[in-house]
């Protein structure tokens, strides 16, 4: 228990945000009412007191404030502060007016249904969850139906079942993959309820109310990294107890007509294809698998060829080189958006398809990768990740395109993943800004001629170099959110905000146990 001389409300912080203040002598800090997770009265009868006035006290009264600290690395803490109170009532006061400022908090959920997978990463979901998380729902009096995953596809499967309605949000607690068998099992509930037809790749797609909170348990976590800025299980649990929200974008990806899979972080085609399929087959060796199959893919050196069409996202603020990644309260995501809405009012006056003939850019030649990223897709060994400057909200995906260049100049470019330099900086790197694109593979096959030829039409021109660039080479896989799409030719749409996360985006570097 820390004994403070005074406690206090400001509403001059921030936008008119009320904060618990409280001093000792010189030092004083200050809290958000939106960042403290409880308060709760503190039994101090019977306990010894330091010294001071605090011990000549006859009957001390004291109230404990539980609320969020922030650490180095973007990190969250569970902090508890004691103030001290010459009287009972003064003390029941003070309880009363917090008490009734974190129920007009409407954002924070009061009942979560939680799906843990005991065996993603390294298998200590269930135990991360009883340790870091479970404490910190029953203190902010957060109930909780519990469902223990045993098979692939079952969370997704339960979404399409149960009654969601009684939920605020919905908390997965594994890696990326529990996370996408979650977001598909939301995204298609909620499209099933307004009926709409997922398998048409123009559908206006419907967003839901519920949240999802991610409790990092996986191997890379790369979602959860991307989008906090960490992947410390109990900051994840703070950012789901005060109720942030976050929206963010989907890419929905087809193949004739029918929807294959929903992508948030890296659909790769080639390099990132070939290593996951080829880690599929290496399932006993654990996570070690993953750096086996991608020096195994790196000393292979395949390039494909094919042709990638997009329509460059014209609407954003913001572009893959400009040095300004996503942050929370982010600027671009809300100007995209906006700029997004005024061309879908264009377009309900018939000018979309008009514009999409006039936009529409094509690329032809043989890649080592073709990447495209909703986000930067950092994690711990690439902070950076893939694309540093990709927006969680903007409506876009930053289409990434390695053309054949030698073993010694990828691997120039895979470095930089790992470091602060431009990693688009060299003459066979391109990297597009698009809302939607679509790939063909040269040998594609005769099931997917007709997307082929009802591509050509549909963009209006075919790529120049065409018949200089047709040899004959295999096809790769698609690795969509670390799972393995095995039909070479896609068609991919960018779904501007269509889930939200129990998250605010990563903040700004601030001073460590600083409260802010």
């Amino acid at each position: 228990m820390t004994p403070l001389a005074s406690v206090s409300f400001s509403h001059t912080r921030g936008a008119g945000t009320p904060c618990c203040r409280s001093s000792v002598a010189e030092d004083a800090c200050s809290v958000p009412v939106s960042e403290i997770i409880a308060v709760e009265e503190t039994d101090v009868h019977g306990k010894h007191h330091s010294s001071g006035k605090w011990q000549k006290m006859e009957k001390p009264y004291a109230f404990t404030v539980h609320c969020v600290k922030r650490a180095r690395r973007h990190r969250w803490k569970w902090a508890q502060v004691t103030f001290w109170c010459p009287e009972e009532q003064l003390c029941h006061l003070w309880l009363q007016t917090l008490r009734e400022m974190l129920e007009k908090l409407t954002s924070r959920p009061k009942h979560l249904l939680v799906f843990i997978n005991p065996f993603g990463g390294k298998g200590q979901g269930k135990r991360i969850y009883e340790r870091k998380v479970a404490p910190l729902f029953t203190l902010a009096s957060i109930t909780t139906d519990i469902i223990v995953t045993e098979h692939a596809n079952q969370a997704k499967e339960t979404l399409y079942e149960i009654n969601i309605d009684k939920y605020d949000g919905i908390v997965c607690v594994g890696g990326d993959g529990m996370f996408s068998e979650v977001l598909h099992g939301l995204i298609g509930r909620t499209q099933r309820s307004a009926g709409v037809d997922q398998n048409h790749p123009r559908a206006v797609l419907v967003p839901s109310s519920l949240r999802i909170g991610i409790i990092p348990a996986g191997s890379t976590d790369c979602v959860c990294y991307s989008t906090v800025g960490t992947s410390d299980a109990e900051t994840s649990a703070l950012h789901i107890v005060v109720g942030d929200s976050l929206a963010m974008d989907v890419s929905s990806v087809h193949h004739n007509s029918t929807l294959l899979r929903y992508s948030v972080s890296l659909l790769g085609y080639g390099f990132y294809g070939d290593i996951i399929k080829d880690s599929e087959k290496k399932r006993w060796l654990g996570l070690a698998r993953y750096d086996f199959s991608g020096l195994k893919t790196f000393l292979s050196h395949h390039c494909y060829e094919g042709t990638v069409s997009f329509l460059p996202a014209q609407h954003t603020v913001g572009s893959p080189r400009d040095g300004k990644p996503c942050r929370a309260g982010c600027f671009v995501c809300r100007q995209s958006r906006q700029q997004l809405e005024e061309e879908q009012k264009k377009a309900l006056y018939g000018l979309e398809a008009a514009e999409d003939v006039e936009e529409w850019q094509v690329v032809c030649g043989k890649f080592l990768a073709i990447n495209a990223t909703n986000m930067s897709c950092a994690c711990r060994r690439s902070p950076g990740g893939l694309s540093p400057a990709a927006h969680l909200g903007d409506g876009s995906s930053d289409l990434i395109l390695i053309r054949k260049c030698s073993r010694f100049n990828f691997l120039r470019f895979l470095i930089r993943h790992t470091n602060q330099q431009d990693q688009f900086d060299f003459t066979f790197v391109e990297v597009y800004r698009v809302k939607k694109f679509q790939f063909t593979s040269k040998h594609v096959e005769d099931e997917d001629s007709d997307l082929k030829e009802g591509g050509k039409k549909r963009f209006g021109h075919i790529c120049s170099s065409h018949p200089s660039c047709c040899c004959a080479v295999s096809n790769s896989s698609w690795n969509c959110d670390g799972e393995v799409l095995h039909s070479p030719a896609i068609e991919v749409r960018v779904h501007c905000q269509l889930v939200r996360l129990f998250a605010r985006g990563i903040e700004e570097n601030l001073k460590p146990d600083s409260h802010s």
